[in-house]
C-alpha cells in the first residue's frame, strides 16, 4: 500500500510565510503540516510514501529525510517546475507502482480516518472499472466540485454539493493520458471519469480544512491544539 502526498505548490496566498519555507513544513502544533499526514498514514498501516516537490523542495527532503522519524519510508519526486496535480502524479508513477494508491494534498488538515482509504484501495484493486474513490467535504467555504448519488457514485452535475477534499484513492490508469513531465490538472480528469460513472466517493462531515492562507493556518493550529489536548 503506497500513498502520494502532493507538496509541490508555491503557496502564494500564504506569503510571506512561504517565501523562505515551503508550505508543507509550516508548523502546526509542533509538527510540520505534512507531518500530520505522515503520522496518520503510518497509523493506518501505510509505510511507503511518495512526496513530490518543487518550491524549496530541498528543505522538504532535509526536514523529512527517509521518513523513519514518522514510521514511513519516503521517496521523493522532484519537479524543477511544479507540474500541477495530475502532472505530478504522472511523473511519480514509476515510484507508485501499478496498484491503487492513496493521494492527498499536503496542505489540508483533517481528522478523517486514513484506514478508510486503505479499505477503499482494496475495493478499487478488485474492481478495475472503478478508477478513483474521493473524499468529499460538505462545505460552502470553498468551491463546490461534485455531487454524490445514493449509490455512492461521484457526479459532476450542474448542482454540485461537495468540495473535493484533496483526499482519496486513485488507480494509476486515471492519469494515463497525461504525458510525464508535462503540467496537467487533476480536476478535469476527475470530472471526465465521474461523468462516465467510474468514480465512487463518500462525504465526510468531520473536521477538514484547506490550509491556504495565514488565517487558515491559524485555524489549523487551533484544531491541532484541541486534538492534542483531547488525546
Amino acid at each position: 500500500m503506497r500513498a502520494m502526498i502532493l507538496a509541490a505548490g508555491r503557496g502564494e496566498r500564504m506569503r510571506p510565510l512561504t517565501d523562505a519555507t515551503p508550505k508543507p513544513l509550516l508548523d502546526v502544533g509542533g509538527t510540520p503540516l505534512i507531518g500530520w499526514h505522515l503520522k496518520k498514514l503510518a497509523a493506518a498501516g501505510v509505510r511507503e510514501v511518495v512526496i513530490n516537490h518543487a518550491w524549496l523542495g530541498e528543505q522538504i527532503e532535509a526536514s523529512l529525510g527517509d521518513g523513519s522519524a514518522y514510521g514511513v519510508q519516503i521517496q521523493y519526486s522532484a519537479e524543477g517546475t511544479a507540474l500541477e496535480t495530475a502532472g505530478g502524479v504522472a511523473k511519480a508513477l514509476p515510484l507508485l507502482g501499478t496498484a491503487p494508491f492513496i493521494l492527498l494534498s499536503a496542505d489540508i488538515y483533517t481528522d478523517y480516518p486514513y484506514a478508510r482509504l486503505v479499505a477503499a484501495a482494496q475495493v478499487l484493486a478488485a474492481e478495475p472499472q472503478r478508477l478513483a474513490h474521493l473524499v468529499l467535504a460538505p462545505t460552502t467555504r470553498y468551491q463546490l466540485d461534485f455531487s454524490l448519488d445514493e449509490a455512492g457514485w461521484v457526479r459532476g452535475d450542474a448542482a454540485p454539493q461537495y468540495t473535493y477534499a484533496n483526499l482519496g484513492v486513485l488507480r494509476p490508469e486515471l492519469v494515463a493520458s497525461v504525458v510525464a513531465g508535462q503540467a496537467a490538472k487533476l480536476g478535469p480528469l476527475l470530472h471526465q471519469f465521474a461523468a462516465a460513472g467510474r468514480i465512487s466517493g463518500e462525504a465526510y462531515a468531520g473536521p477538514w480544512l484547506n490550509v491556504g492562507s495565514p488565517a487558515d493556518l491559524a485555524e489549523a493550529r487551533e484544531a491541532a491544539s484541541r486534538q492534542t489536548h483531547a488525546g
